[in-house]
């Protein structure tokens, strides 16, 4: 059974038209928990936390005030809107893409844990590196620790040993990749240039990449890593020389070569 993995983005937005129905985030319990520990936190003490903007952090102050993880109403894929969701474009997937993304792929998040495509969330910040002091952890990769793997996988019996495709960021999929395991594996991608000898990851290039490879997966039913070789969009190829069992690199083709 193959899982794919990305990140969450920073920027979202409420969407109340989609053709499916919503679904419970796993982890809702703990959302709850945590949103309530940072409704308790001071402005200034949250734009710490979150380190950004007077004016994003005053915006995200009114959204933890005025929404309720209980009362959410847009689903996880449609809510993100960063670069990476953009070039993916769930928003005009077809029934068929939908029924794949919601088997296949997960979001990872530092408020959520884990989400389904159809899982209903709210607005939010926090980051997976956030050092958000909880009862008993100081952060929250340790407040996650292995459960967000262990939902991963736990499901598995059935349809066997898991291939974890990971298209998130380190800040992510750290969560996920010290964890795995025989009899689960773990296949890394790489999207990068050439330059001077050495790959090169450029972060803009990389989040395009990886929302495209999601769509492209989802447009040919992708159900084994070894298949996501053939990609080819945004002029990147797979280049087996640079890749490993755990690392798929893929090189754009600069143009005029």
């Amino acid at each position: 059974m193959l899982k794919i993995i990305v990140s969450p983005a920073k920027k979202m937005n409420l969407i109340d038209e989609y053709s499916f129905q919503l679904t419970e985030p796993v982890f809702l319990n703990e959302t709850k928990y945590l949103h309530t520990l940072l409704k308790k936190m001071p402005l200034e003490e949250l734009q710490t936390l979150w380190q950004c903007s007077d004016k994003l952090a005053a915006q995200n102050y009114e959204r933890l005030h005025a929404y309720s993880p209980d009362h959410a109403s847009t689903p996880a894929l449609l809510a993100y809107e960063g670069i990476q969701y953009q070039y993916m474009a769930p928003q005009v997937f077809s029934d068929t893409q939908w029924d794949y993304v919601s088997a296949h792929l997960r979001v990872l998040s530092g408020f959520y844990g884990i989400l389904k495509p159809t899982d209903r969330v709210i607005p939010y910040r926090l980051e997976m590196q956030a050092r958000l002091k909880t009862q008993t952890t100081s952060g929250l990769y340790q407040f996650w620790n292995n459960r967000l793997y262990t939902e991963l996988t736990g499901h598995s019996s059935d349809s066997g040993p898991i291939q974890i495709l990971n298209l998130a960021s380190a800040e992510y999929s750290k969560t996920i990749l010290p964890f795995v395991k025989p009899p689960h594996s773990q296949v890394t991608c790489i999207f990068g240039e050439k330059v001077n000898g050495r790959v090169k990851m450029k972060g803009t290039q990389a989040k395009m990449a990886r929302g495209e490879m999601v769509r492209w997966m989802s447009e040919h039913i992708i159900e084994d890593a070894e298949d996501i070789r053939s990609f080819d969009r945004l002029d990147y190829r797979f280049h087996p020389e640079l890749s490993s069992e755990t690392e798929y690199v893929f090189l754009k083709k600069l143009k005029g070569v």
